[in-house]
């Protein structure tokens, strides 16, 4: 939490940008490991939930469609910037169904979100998780927790289940306005993540950010 805090962006898994994610700077004892008996570990996967729920950091697909994390201070100014590159949805489109549901639901796992606006026929889960990945891209989805199913013990099992909401009613609507404009937002991230990451080529980093 404190290395998100001090960079703004950190996505999870490797996004093309060597040492730019949260993969490759932990331990080697936190990396995804599979045991002899078939089981595996992984705990930086594990940390997700704990990370989006204590650490006032917002969790999405917000980088080239991959999974990251942003630090709440710098959120204001992330979502101004992608929010001018992606206009809100237009009236009757199926972004904006989706909005809707969510506006109407609170909050909702990936699949219930799924059956919710009718994309139930088959081949739809891709089509809709297209969708959903370019409104998290947007920054008018977040993930608000993580879900996972339970075996007949009561133990938690499986990779887990993204909990969608949106950003107004996860942080507030204020918390998702900026006194900058998209360009001057893009700036300040773009002139922070170079004094953090120097060594890092600045294409790559904007590859991400833009």
């Amino acid at each position: 939490m404190e290395y998100i805090h001090q960079l703004g962006f950190l996505p999870l898994l490797s996004c093309g940008v060597r040492g730019f994610s949260a993969e490759e700077v932990v331990a080697d004892d936190c990396r995804y490991v599979v045991f002899p008996d078939g089981g595996w570990d992984w705990p930086l996967w594990k940390w997700k939930g704990e990370i989006v729920t204590e650490g006032n950091i917002a969790y999405g697909k917000f980088f080239a469609g991959k999974a990251g994390f942003i630090a709440r201070q710098w959120w204001p100014d992330f979502c101004n910037y992608r929010r001018s590159v992606h206009p809100a949805p237009a009236e009757g489109s199926i972004e904006e169904t989706i909005l809707l549901t969510l506006a109407e639901h609170g909050s909702l796992i990936t699949r219930q979100l799924r059956a919710a606006c009718g994309f139930t026929g088959p081949k739809m889960r891709s089509r809709f998780d297209s969708y959903v990945t370019r409104l998290q891209s947007a920054c008018r989805i977040v993930t608000e927790d993580f879900v996972y199913p339970q075996d007949k013990k009561g133990h938690e099992y499986g990779w887990g289940w993204s909990l969608l909401t949106t950003p107004e009613q996860l942080y507030g609507r204020e918390a998702c306005q900026c006194s900058r404009t998209p360009q001057q937002s893009l700036d300040a991230i773009m002139n922070h993540l170079l004094q953090q990451l120097p060594k890092l080529p600045e294409e790559d980093i904007y590859r991400l950010i833009r």
